[in-house]
């Protein structure tokens, strides 16, 4: 039996795809989305899986450990909240994994020293040392799971991705502080061309 919504073939995938709209294709929908949108989330979700289960199993991390350690790694000290938003966790969900991580002596939590209110996040030398060796392998994987596409594909994945990353960030956002598409887009020609962000693939980890 073929994979359904699950990732299989490109085969299976496709009649997915056909199955639905035989199902509901005479509701008026927005097929190009739906199959945009639900590959975004069948793809996030096999490279999640492979990370955890080929490179991050070695260092026993969940994606969200990985991802805890490398938002540190790159900018230093954070917030409790910041730090969830950075990492796309919920708030219970990262107070599970700095468990994990401070048990380990890979990071630790401690007072703000100017708002007693507020709990700052930091990596240890042991997560240091962690995040330094263990990325490289992280990168290989992920020109594995992209070795299918060219770098001029890549870097078009990602800008096309960076479009709906600000499409549903914007949509999120009260009518007032949502800027309009035309005025957000010259910034994100002025990105990088190819950016490693764990946190991109977008689901949460259980």
């Amino acid at each position: 039996m073929s994979r359904r919504l699950a990732a299989g073939t490109e085969r299976d995938l496709v009649q997915a795809e056909r199955d639905i709209r035989g199902r509901i294709g005479d509701q008026p929908l927005d097929f190009a989305a739906m199959a945009a949108v639900s590959n975004i989330y069948r793809a996030a979700n096999v490279v999640r899986n492979h990370m955890e289960r080929q490179v991050l199993v070695d260092e026993d991390l969940s994606w969200a450990a990985f991802t805890v350690l490398f938002v540190l790694w790159i900018w230093g000290d954070q917030q409790t909240r910041h730090l969830a938003e950075e990492a796309g966790v919920t708030k219970g969900t990262l107070t599970g994994v700095l468990k994990t991580l401070e048990k380990r002596g890979l990071a630790r939590r401690r007072a703000h020293g100017g708002d007693g209110r507020l709990v700052l996040v930091s990596l240890e030398p042991k997560g240091l040392a962690v995040i330094e060796r263990l990325f490289p392998a992280f990168n290989e994987g992920e020109a594995r799971v992209s070795s299918g596409l060219t770098e001029d594909e890549k870097n078009q994945l990602a800008s096309l991705l960076r479009k709906i990353i600000r499409s549903a960030e914007a949509s999120a956002a009260p009518a007032s502080a949502a800027a309009p598409a035309s005025a957000a887009e010259p910034a994100a020609e002025a990105e990088p061309a190819a950016e490693a962000e764990p946190a991109a693939a977008g689901a949460e980890p259980a």
